[in-house]
Parts: C-alpha cells; sequence; structure tokens
C-alpha cells in the first residue's frame, strides 16, 4: 500500500518544519512501513548544522524514523487512517541502540523502514533503519506511546 502526503498528513499531526516524511512505498498493516524523506538544501536545520558542511541532525532521523512508525500505527488494516491528532498524541519515548553509519546530506534520500515488534493500544516498539543507496545510514529500535491529549 501507498500513501501520499495528503495521506500522510491525515496521519500526522506534524507539519512544516516538523514534517520528516515525503511519501509511503510500501506499507503491511501490522508488520511494516517503507516511506521516503528527500533532503534538499531547504531545510532550515542546514543553515546551522552545518553552513560550509550541511549534515541532517541525528536526531531528525530518528524523528522521520518515529514519524514513519507513526504512519504505520495510525492505519487499519484495510489502510484507513485512524487518528484524530486533537485528541491523540503519539510520543517517541525510548531510542535504543542507535548507531550513525554515515552522514545524510542535501540531495539524498532516506529510506526509511520501519518493522514492528511489539505493538499495543498504549505502547509500540519497533526496529528502524534509514537507508540512503542501500546503505544503512542510521538505526535503532524506537518504543512509541500513544495518549490522549490530557492524559
Amino acid at each position: 500500500m501507498e500513501v501520499d502526503i495528503n495521506g500522510i498528513m491525515a496521519r500526522l499531526p506534524h507539519r512544516y518544519p516538523m514534517l520528516l516524511v515525503d511519501r509511503v512505498i510500501e506499507m503491511v498493516p501490522g508488520k511494516s512501513i517503507v516511506a521516503i524523506k528527500n533532503v534538499t538544501i531547504n531545510e532550515p536545520f542546514f543553515v546551522g548544522h552545518f553552513p560550509h558542511q550541511p549534515v541532517m541532525p541525528g536526531v531528525l532521523i530518528i524523528e522521520a524514523l518515529a514519524q514513519a512508525a507513526a504512519i504505520f500505527s495510525f492505519t487499519d488494516v484495510d489502510g484507513n487512517a485512524t487518528l484524530n491528532s486533537e485528541t491523540t498524541a503519539y510520543y517517541l519515548v525510548g531510542v535504543d541502540d542507535a548507531r550513525f553509519r554515515q552522514p545524510v546530506v542535501p540531495g539524498d534520500q532516506l529510506r526509511l523502514e520501519v518493522t514492528a515488534l511489539r505493538i499495543s493500544r498504549v505502547m509500540c516498539k519497533y526496529d528502524a533503519k534509514a537507508v540512503v543507496d542501500g546503505k544503512v545510514v542510521a538505526e535503532a529500535k524506537i518504543m512509541c506511546a500513544i495518549r490522549q491529549i490530557g492524559e
């Protein structure tokens, strides 16, 4: 199943400059997702990180992976969006075994590959990796919590 930017925005509350997923190219509800982030020199973080040698911050690569996981988590088995961003929040609560293998620079296309390890109605754990040109550039185990706003 593929999801375009409109479907992504239906599943995530994030907007510019924090929306870090451009397209979903593959998703198996309950199992895995593959999404794309096109990295351009127009990203606001490149202004200060670093002006003469732009590098995407590792924490934002992890955030992109978490957003891909959220898209996956808020899609039912029929492919429909299930998140109401006015009443539900999705928080990144844990990052384990994070490794950054090479810099991500303008012009790279991040392939965000996330596989579910454990999913419940309140807590989800994933194996996640970011790939550029067939090479793993970052990987981590991430944990996210689903909470009703106001809890």
